[in-house]
């Protein structure tokens, strides 16, 4: 394999689930930070050279640009052999398609409404909050009967779904009532390689 490049943000949640996978893998790469904050067009020309929708995360893996974190996940993943590819490839998409179509809608955008613009619309926040208490109910009931969202190892599964999460202070979100949850948070902690958002890709 060649050179890994990321590029991303300590803000974003779908940068963390790309970098935390490359720590947990330990897979040498250089960080390349890119301000979101500022007009696309505003952004490091490197980054804009290679990010075919315009977004962040990018992976540079041998020369070839990979967009989207869970095509990024799922790349690793098969092309290490590893995260849950060596399992079930299938149920692995499964989860991933799972995470972007549910806990990767609606947290997100819960953050981006109480957080960063710290109001909005309180139709949007409540359907936002209901759809993501179904997303951790439905965590919880998997997360009940075993460690991980594969099984006994953790997977690029768990990366997907758990990135968001580490930024629950930020929406308010207490996850008591989530036990199997919270236990698994914990279990994603104690993995070698693991950190915070903001100390894997930078304090803000």
């Amino acid at each position: 394999m060649g050179d890994l490049i990321l590029y991303g943000h300590p803000d974003s949640g779908h940068s963390y689930k790309v970098k935390l996978a490359l720590t947990v893998l330990d897979l040498a790469h250089e960080y390349r930070e890119v301000e979101v904050f500022a007009p696309r067009d505003a952004r490091r020309a490197d980054w804009r050279e290679v990010s075919r929708f315009g977004e962040i995360p990018v992976l540079i893996d041998d020369g070839k640009a990979i967009v989207q974190s869970d095509a990024i996940l799922l790349h690793l993943a098969r092309t290490r052999n590893a995260l849950g590819w060596e399992v079930d490839p299938d149920r692995l998409t499964e989860w991933m398609f799972w995470e972007a179509n549910r806990i990767g809608i609606s947290l997100p955008n819960l953050r981006l409404c109480k957080h960063f613009e710290q109001g909005g619309d309180a139709g949007l926040i409540a359907w936002l909050e209901g759809r993501l208490q179904a997303d951790l109910d439905r965590l919880e009931t998997v997360l009940a009967g075993q460690p991980f969202l594969m099984g006994e190892a953790v997977s690029a599964a768990d990366l997907a779904c758990c990135g968001y999460l580490f930024f629950a202070d930020q929406v308010d979100l207490d996850l008591v009532r989530w036990s199997a949850v919270s236990a698994w948070l914990d279990r994603i902690r104690g993995l070698p390689g693991w950190g915070h958002p903001y100390d894997l890709m930078g304090a803000r």
